[in-house]
């Protein structure tokens, strides 16, 4: 088991982020006597849930000088997973602001979130509308101490201080990554990556194309469907000869990629088809991005894979004190990442597709907790449903038949001292 900091004494850590996992790595530290200061750039908690209807200058999100929103969200935006699925083990996502349905909108899971700072007091250890512009070794020599330089911008306070270890939950729904397309240079439409899509309205009688086949994909190309003219979704893993019109919709199609685009607006698809095309939006997911961070070469992101870590986790240069757990010596980090890393190469898996088995890896981590393993009813609802995502896509959400299952939920839930409501 990996030990964790020492308990002997309370450490002084810096947790950046007050979303999903920064609140819960916030209440762990706490609980194991630890000093915790989270730093969050929004005025609230809840990270990539905080909807809002602004959207980037910018609608590729390139330009360095373009005005940042940190909101991924669309307003039709609906859980992908099962609410029970969801939640921390300790505090369920039971029905909290009026939404009961099993896929919540995003605006329940914020609310849960929400509750869950106030229920165990993090809000008091936030401070709201700061910045990291900066972590870096305390010293040159490096004591595992760290220095974070941040900035209150409605005060216009900044903050030079010391940690005594660093825990990273920024999130990575900020920086777009984009399709290489040949000839869209001098192609005339626009272009925009989904993460400043908001609302359908905008694409009335227009001729769209997405790309990827990432569950936003899939929800924005139906949502777009209501307004656009016609609605044509490229995918990568796509077979080359791909061209299927979706069951239920006369405007919408499953394409192969995107062969190439013209000065005329034109758009070639792999499968030979041509379309004139007024948009294309990018749903091609986001890119690792931690500019505050410096570790003189410790931690680099090469094809979007942030590494070496330790189990998706730890730096072995710099364990533990870029975590709250501690681990096995460096010699046995860089041991079992090279041979991870390895493992995925011979088997062909590109860099960017870094990822352990879901259960395995959440398993492992629960045991060097002291924690019990993810339940099997977790397990098989969370199998069950990406299968019916895949055979179901329309109503996934809304229609299942894993009620054994979500009452074994109910059961479990219900040894919490949390009230929840079926």
């Amino acid at each position: 088991m990996a030990p964790s900091l020492s308990p002997t004494r309370s450490h002084h850590v810096a947790d950046i982020g007050a979303g999903a996992a920064g609140l819960v790595a916030a209440r762990e530290l706490r609980r194991e006597g630890h000093s915790v200061v989270v730093f969050e750039r929004q005025k609230q908690v809840g990270g990539t849930w905080i909807y809002t209807d602004h959207v980037e200058t910018d609608p590729l999100s390139v330009d360095p000088n373009r005005t940042v929103v940190h909101s991924s969200v669309y307003a039709s935006l609906r859980t992908n997973l099962p609410r029970e699925c969801m939640g921390y083990l300790e505090f369920p996502l039971v029905v909290r602001s009026g939404d009961p349905r099993r896929f919540p909108s995003h605006g329940e899971v914020l609310a849960y979130l929400q509750d869950f700072a106030k229920e165990f007091a993090i809000e008091e250890v936030i401070r709201f509308e700061t910045a990291v512009e900066r972590v870096a070794p305390a010293t040159e020599g490096g004591n595992g101490k760290w220095r974070v330089e941040s900035r209150e911008t409605e005060k216009r306070v900044r903050r030079d201080e010391v940690y005594d270890a660093v825990v990273v939950c920024s999130g990575h729904y900020i920086e777009p990554r984009l399709s290489d397309i040949p000839g869209i240079s001098s192609w005339p439409g626009k272009e925009m990556h989904s993460h400043n899509y908001r609302i359908p309205e905008p694409f009335k009688h227009q001729v769209v194309v997405l790309i990827g086949n990432s569950a936003s994909a899939v929800d924005i190309s139906r949502d777009i469907a209501g307004h656009a003219k016609e609605v044509h979704v490229a995918g990568r893993s796509n077979a080359a000869d791909t061209f299927i019109k979706q069951p239920g919709y006369s405007n919408l199609w499953m394409h192969s990629m995107i062969d190439r685009v013209h000065e005329d607006g034109s758009v070639d698809f792999q499968n030979g088809k041509t379309i004139l095309v007024d948009v294309i939006m990018h749903c091609t997911g986001y890119k690792y991005h931690y500019p505050f961070l410096e570790t003189n070469g410790s931690v680099t992101v090469d094809d979007n894979r942030v590494g070496p870590l330790y189990k998706d986790v730890f730096p072995p240069a710099l364990a533990p004190y870029l975590s709250f757990i501690g681990i096995p010596s460096q010699e046995d980090m860089m041991k079992d990442i090279k041979y991870f890393y390895a493992t995925l190469e011979a088997q062909g898996i590109p860099k960017r597709y870094t990822r352990r088995t879901q259960f395995e890896y959440n398993d492992w981590l629960a045991s060097q907790c002291g924690c019990s393993e993810t339940e099997q009813w977790r397990k098989e609802m969370y199998l069950t449903t990406g299968v019916r995502k895949k055979a179901h896509p329309e109503t996934y959400r809304d229609e299942w038949e894993d009620h054994h299952l979500v009452s074994q939920a109910y059961q479990d839930f219900s040894l919490y001292t949390l009230t929840c409501n079926m």
